[in-house]
C-alpha cells in the first residue's frame, strides 16, 4: 500500500506507531525551548518544520558570529550591552511570520561574512 498524500502517510506511520505523535510533539517542544533559549520568540502556532528552519538558520548565524571571534553569551537577545550589536541575532518582530524572519536572520549571516573579525575575541 502506497500512501497518497503525506496526511495519509502520516495516518498510516501513525498506526504503525502509536508513539508517533508523542514523539514528534516532543520534538518540536524541544525545538521551541532551545530557540526561546536563545530569546527568539515562538508562538506555538509554527509549522513544525519551519521550527527545524529557524533553528537551523538561528545555529548558522552564531556559527557565524563564534567565527568572527564574537562571543554568544555577551552577543545574545537578552544582553543589555552587546560588544558587538552585529554579533546580536535579529529580534522577531511582533506578528512576523516565521519565513520572513528566516530571512531576515539568513541576510544577518550573509552581512556577517563581511564584518571584521575580531582578533582573538577580543574587545
Amino acid at each position: 500500500m502506497v500512501p497518497e498524500s503525506r496526511d495519509d502517510y502520516e495516518e498510516l506511520e501513525g498506526a504503525l506507531d502509536p508513539h508517533r505523535k508523542e514523539e514528534r510533539d516532543a520534538a518540536v517542544a524541544e525545538v521551541a525551548a532551545r530557540l526561546r533559549d536563545r530569546g527568539v520568540t515562538v508562538t506555538g502556532a509554527e509549522d513544525p518544520g519551519d521550527l527545524a528552519s529557524l533553528l537551523d538558520a538561528v545555529e548558522r548565524f552564531e556559527a557565524a558570529v563564534e567565527s568572527h571571534g564574537g562571543d554568544l553569551m555577551v552577543d545574545d537577545l537578552k544582553s543589555r550591552d552587546p560588544d558587538d550589536p552585529h554579533f546580536v541575532l535579529p529580534r522577531r518582530e511582533r506578528s512576523e511570520a516565521i519565513r520572513a524572519y528566516i530571512a531576515r536572520v539568513d541576510q544577518a549571516t550573509h552581512r556577517l561574512r563581511s564584518h571584521p573579525r575580531r582578533p582573538d575575541g577580543a574587545a
